[in-house]
């Protein structure tokens, strides 16, 4: 276990607020979909393009800015991906076509591509070699996602679609915290340390591809559950939207347990027990919510497939940075933002399926990828300076 002294508790605590507020703005478009089904009347397919939106130029420009991030760190980016997510995501609601809704969206994703590399660098500086406060950081990002639900669906009930343009205020705010404060607070720590925080070793390239299409599968299976577990419940068992949106919160929540355990299991044991273990959870979890007829026992499934299917998640960056010690920008780039965009791409299949046959049907399908996860989890290894 890691000293509380080795961690710059102060730095974990604003690089992880900023997390929060950044990944707000992608809790916000999953929340934002059965209202466009509802008023504009999209088909399943047509709502999986807006997810695809979200993460397609992500997924493009993460790499990007991940090696620009190791050539010279440029902490504005934080701040300033933060701005461009939260703007893209508030005119969401204002856009008169889909193809303009499309257009704002994506632009929403690529500030959250341009936050994530350079944010995790900031965190793991904060964090040094602690998984427990990296999944602080990780469990920022959950928080946020689920506050994007949570806040939005209210907003959207009260105002109709357009109440998206409140939505902008958390980032105003939070960047001009930034402004006036990261640097201070991450720089002041180092001066007072003699030994560094960052990864040391030769990079190994095998075990992070390896890690990556975990990460992959992770991804797919998280956003398939997250864009139509609420459409599934008004579908399956004839809710409200309200109590739909309950249910999407619900799973994004327990996420914070799971973050959480699984940087704890990290610490204790290894990050690959807390990546083993969560995704031998989903299985028995996910099918459980699928086969009942029960809705409150199909949400005491959702919440423990949240808290199983965030436990991997939680020690990704860690790890990833450990396997690629010489390049932090590009290993935080894939396994914070690629890896988990991309999973983004597969949804108009799911979609499609969803239209075809039913969403009981396609989410039926995702019990296929822990499986897959595990299977591949199984060539993992520990990184050199660990072993």
């Amino acid at each position: 276990m890691h000293k509380r002294s080795e961690v710059n508790v102060r730095g974990t605590a604003l690089v992880s607020a900023a997390h929060v507020v950044d990944d707000f703005y992608q809790g916000v478009i999953p929340a934002l979909l059965p209202f466009l089904v509802s008023e504009r009347h999209y088909s399943y397919a047509a709502v999986s393009g807006i997810t695809l939106a979200a993460t397609v130029l992500s997924s493009v420009a993460q790499p990007a800015f991940g090696v620009l991030a190791d050539r010279r760190s440029r902490r504005w980016m934080v701040p300033a991906g933060m701005l461009l997510a939260a703007v893209g995501a508030s005119l969401a609601g204002y856009m008169p076509s889909y193809a303009l809704t499309w257009l704002v969206v994506a632009l929403s994703g690529l500030g959250i591509a341009a936050f994530h590399p350079e944010a995790a660098r900031c965190a793991r500086q904060a964090a040094g070699h602690s998984n427990t406060a990296m999944s602080v950081f990780a469990l920022g990002g959950n928080a946020g996602y689920a506050l994007g639900s949570l806040v939005a669906t209210p907003v959207l009930l009260w105002l109709g679609i357009h109440g998206t343009g409140l939505l902008v205020l958390p980032a105003v705010v939070m960047a001009l915290v930034l402004s006036r404060t990261l640097n201070h607070t991450l720089d002041h720590h180092e001066k007072h340390r003699s030994t560094s925080r960052m990864p040391s070793g030769h990079d190994d390239w095998p075990a992070f591809i390896i890690l990556t299409t975990v990460v992959i599968i992770r991804s797919i299976l998280f956003f398939g559950i997250t864009s139509f577990i609420a459409l599934y419940f008004i579908a399956h068992f004839g809710t409200s939207e309200t109590t739909a949106g309950v249910a999407l919160t619900l799973f994004l929540v327990t996420g914070a347990v799971g973050t959480l355990l699984g940087g704890w299991l990290g610490d204790r044991f290894s990050p690959i027990v807390s990546i083993r273990s969560g995704f031998a959870l989903v299985i028995p979890a996910l099918a459980g919510a699928l086969l009942t007829g029960s809705m409150p026992l199909a949400m005491v499934c959702i919440a423990i497939t949240g808290i199983a299917a965030y436990m991997p998640f939680s020690v990704f960056v860690l790890l990833g940075q450990n396997y690629l010690p010489s390049r932090i920008g590009t290993a935080s780039g894939v396994t914070v933002g690629l890896a988990v965009s991309i999973g983004g791409l597969a949804n108009p299949l799911l979609g499609w399926l969803a239209d075809g046959t039913s969403l009981r049907t396609a989410l039926t399908v995702l019990l296929v990828l822990p499986v897959l996860a595990l299977i591949v989890s199984g060539f993992l290894r520990m990184p050199e300076a660990h072993r």
